[in-house]
């Protein structure tokens, strides 16, 4: 006979692990799979930093979520006695009429959070790094910083297992099909198991995994740089908050202060199209590297040493660039295809994912996420192959 399950959980980087966990402590009978062994830097959730902020520019929606984000990071710090979040306050940067001053000024506002605004001269005088356009303007908040991506899975994974649940790693999903009688059957690993319900949370697997779901994302590829500072004293991250600069209307670059890796920056958009996971090439052309060091040379002048590493990950989007997660047929769930802007909610999104598969209603307006918008009229997957 088959093991039989409360909840399988497909995938386990920031919102797999992140599930599993809140599953478990919630009394569910759970089982998490991943093809690899996270953490690990084949999939979205890696990179030794990733930002977190309140003043959400993207929509004022988000901003209740990552208050209580907040708050599930700092008690799962606690559990795990360990860092996960450093907070350096957090600058937006750019031109006063565009999508991200305006915006994270608007959420601002909108939930009274505590922030400033600033002119280029401020800017550049608070945090003399910088070297930006007179007319460009800065929205400030002090409760920005960033998150430790591999140390949040792993203490995600490690409470999971101490709260009851079930981990297999280096285990790839097979297949997957429902039973006539409800529930699910899924090979996994070689062996056949059912469970009343199904998370997917595989990122760029995603479309693979829920073919419905796929002409609704697209997968990018992404690079990450970290250069060695000329002038380390500035960039450290009691100098240097976290930031996102926007210079052109589809031109975002975010960056980090040096931890002790270097200083650490990225496009956020564009990214590079792929068409499956699968194509990710790690390698990083000296194209793309010339191209991050005219950018941290004209921003970031003093930044502008030697080229430390890169690494690369993936983004898997929606059209509309906001997450997209819920149920789309009874007891199976697609959660949050992040559109590169996730992984700071993970805490929280894990949560909501319990509360959903225990029939709870989430105590937050989730219209913006609504996975319909994502999915073709008619269309129902009743089985999928990996």
């Amino acid at each position: 006979m088959s093991a039989h399950w409360d909840v399988v959980v497909v995938g386990l980087g920031a919102m797999g692990s992140a599930a599993v966990y809140h599953l478990a402590r919630a009394g569910a009978q759970v089982l998490g799979i991943d093809q690899y062994a996270p953490p690990h830097n084949l999939g979205s959730s890696h990179g030794l930093s990733r930002i977190i902020r309140e003043a959400y520019y993207e929509d004022p929606r988000y901003v209740p979520l990552l208050q209580r984000a907040y708050t599930l990071w700092a008690d799962l710090e606690q559990r795990a006695e360990e860092t996960l979040l450093t907070p350096t306050g957090g600058l937006m940067v750019g031109l006063p009429d565009q999508e991200l001053v305006q915006g994270a000024s608007h959420s601002a506002a909108l939930h009274d959070l505590s922030h400033e605004r600033l002119s280029a001269a401020q800017v550049q005088e608070r945090f003399p790094a910088w070297q930006i356009p007179d007319d460009w303007e800065a929205v400030y908040e002090g409760r920005a910083g960033f998150l430790h991506p591999e140390t949040c899975i792993r203490a995600h994974l490690q409470a999971a297992k101490a709260a009851g649940a079930s981990l297999r790693l280096n285990t790839p999903l097979q297949s997957w099909e429902a039973l006539p009688t409800g529930g699910y059957r899924l090979q996994v690993g070689g062996e056949y198991i059912e469970a009343a319900q199904v998370v997917f949370t595989a990122g760029a697997w995603l479309q693979e995994l829920v073919p419905v779901l796929q002409p609704a994302l697209t997968i990018t590829r992404q690079v990450l740089y970290w250069f060695e500072p000329l002038q380390p004293a500035l960039f450290t991250p009691e100098a240097f908050p976290i930031f996102i600069l926007q210079d052109a209307p589809d031109h975002f670059v975010y960056g980090f202060p040096d931890d002790g890796h270097g200083f650490k920056i990225a496009l956020h958009v564009p990214g590079q199209p792929l068409g499956v996971a699968a194509d990710l090439s790690q390698q990083v052309a000296p194209e793309e590297i010339a191209a991050m060091q005219a950018i941290v040379t004209r921003y970031f002048p003093q930044a502008a040493g030697p080229l430390r590493k890169t690494a690369v990950c993936m983004y898997t989007n929606t059209a509309d660039h906001h997450f997209a997660m819920g149920a789309y047929q009874p007891g199976l769930w697609a959660i949050s295809p992040c559109s590169g802007h996730g992984f700071k909610f993970a805490a929280v999104i894990g949560e909501i994912t319990a509360q959903w598969v225990q029939g709870q209603t989430p105590a937050y307006d989730l219209s913006l996420f609504d996975l319909d918008r994502l999915m073709g009229q008619g269309r129902v997957d009743t089985r999928g192959s990996y």
